[in-house]
């Protein structure tokens, strides 16, 4: 019998009995909440850690470290904080760029697959001023053009090195004036060809889980789409084969040894025409791949109307037909303006809202999320970036946290932020004073509302509570300057440009 893996750094291992608790997609009641946080804790004594929060004393010390260390120690010391599980997430989102022209120019990787970008046009027949300067294509895509096109483009592992830097710096957001537009109509779209690769896909998966739990993340939930990839011919390629690649990618020592549990959420762009029909064939994908796979998300610009929430509430009625235990983690307020999307949102049935910009305009919402509604996912660098908001006096994450909403922080697409999750970590800590007991929140909080099956919820918990007890005592001691020096943080070109931190 084939074992299955387990996508995670954990061996495999066949529970004897399922814990009892909420089906994932539903918003966990009060006892199944007691029971999760309740059983985490009880493993962490039995294996001789007292839970961090009985740990008295610490939260003086981090106040005082928060308030009297400079900027780059204090991102240190954040980079080595425990910090739960990324629940907002794009999978290619989050690709850091120098990692993607490595695999995507590395043959052994990508095998025939050669990939070509546009670096100028105008000088043939139909060209016009509407095209995407890096615009990436596939070897056939190339190949199909007539001549004087293909002589517009230039083979990735064919660039010079400033050529290939600007090509990196194209994917990401890091200049001033670059907001929403750049990162939807012309980011996105330069991706192209490399999206629908599914070794590449595979092979960034693992350099992404490898960056992550550098930092300090033990669970992300990634949003992608499993039905996109193409084979090196330009024939598209079986789903199931492409899920097959990626799971022997996962299975491999490297991507276990990286110490984070991943699962995957099926992502819809909601303003498609068919966008209903693939709610439904997202259901039944991840109802079929129930290992891995573990939710419907949907995306795109809420400022296109044709993805309002109310278009798709008769399929989400019919999908609980048909489904059971799929779990909901919709983007909602992710606008300028009030309106009801959120509210909508949770009549879908979503239990995870994702950004929730504004949610401070729906005073009844506000009182209904304090009762324990649903999580919000908080993401500030993109929030800042996308421009919905100004500053962070205008962010709602501290009204919402203090309000006793619960709240997590994630990345949103940290490598065309040129950003990680310390990022975040240092953005709530500097911009809103967080406690320590506060970021214990969100980081048991990002735990206790992932759609991860409640097992290995369980096993999650109890390691984050034992890593936050760890951290506690390495920096809660007198010789607390030493430890520090021994932290080897990453920070990239968000921290550099915005507080002037690099290591």
């Amino acid at each position: 019998m084939t074992r299955r893996p387990t996508f995670s750094h954990r061996p495999t291992h066949r529970p004897t009995r399922r814990l009892p608790g909420p089906r994932p997609g539903r918003a966990p009641s009060l006892f199944h909440g007691l029971l999760s946080l309740g059983t985490a804790l009880a493993l962490a004594l039995v294996a001789g850690l007292p839970p961090s929060a009985l740990a008295e004393g610490f939260g003086d010390r981090f106040g005082e470290l928060r308030r009297t260390l400079s900027k780059p120690d204090l991102y240190r010391l954040l980079y080595a904080v425990p910090k739960g599980g990324d629940l907002h997430h794009h999978a290619a989102g989050c690709w850091r760029m120098e990692d993607l022209y490595a695999v995507a120019t590395d043959r052994s990787i990508v095998g025939t697959n050669r990939f070509y970008t546009r670096l100028r046009a105008g000088g043939c027949d139909g060209d016009t001023n509407d095209w995407v300067r890096f615009a990436t294509l596939s070897a056939v895509q190339w190949g199909a053009m007539d001549a004087c096109r293909r002589a517009d483009y230039t083979a990735l592992d064919a660039l010079s090195p400033a050529q290939a830097r600007e090509w990196m710096d194209s994917l990401r957001l890091d200049r001033p004036g670059e907001g929403r537009e750049e990162f939807f109509e012309r980011i996105w779209p330069r991706l192209g060809a490399l999206g629908r690769d599914p070794h590449l896909m595979a092979e960034m998966t693992v350099r992404t889980l490898r960056r992550y739990g550098a930092e300090g993340v033990r669970y992300i939930e990634a949003q992608t789409i499993p039905d996109l990839f193409g084979a090196p011919d330009g024939t598209m390629l079986d789903p199931e084969e492409g899920e097959r690649i990626l799971r022997r990618r996962l299975a491999r020592p490297d991507a276990l040894a990286t110490g984070v549990t991943l699962r995957l959420q099926y992502v819809v762009l909601r303003f498609t025409p068919n966008a209903v029909r693939r709610v439904e064939e997202a259901h039944d994908w991840v109802a079929g791949h129930r290992d891995l796979w573990v939710g419907v998300n949907m995306a795109g610009r809420e400022d296109n109307d044709k993805g309002h929430p109310r278009r798709f509430l008769d399929v989400y009625r019919r999908m609980r037909h048909r489904h059971s235990g799929i779990g909901l983690s919709i983007h909602a307020g992710e606008v300028d303006e009030p309106n009801a999307h959120l509210r909508d949102t949770l009549m879908l049935g979503a239990t995870r809202l994702g950004h929730g910009n504004n949610v401070l305009t729906d005073d009844d919402l506000v009182l209904h999320l304090r009762h324990g509604l649903a999580f919000m996912e908080i993401n500030l660098v993109s929030n800042l970036l996308l421009e919905y908001v100004g500053d962070y006096s205008q962010h709602h994450f501290p009204e919402m946290l203090r309000l006793g909403v619960p709240c997590g922080l994630s990345t949103d697409d940290s490598g065309m932020w040129d950003s990680g999750m310390t990022d975040e970590y240092f953005t709530a800590v500097t911009e809103f004073q967080l406690t320590w007991e506060e970021l214990l929140r969100c980081g048991r909080d990002s735990l206790k509302w992932s759609f991860l099956e409640e097992p290995a919820k369980a096993r999650l918990m109890a390691e984050y509570e034992r890593d936050v007890r760890a951290f506690e005592k390495r920096f809660g001691g007198d010789d607390w300057r030493a430890r520090l020096a021994e932290v080897k943080p990453v920070a990239h070109g968000f921290a550099r440009r915005r507080w002037g931190i690099a290591f």
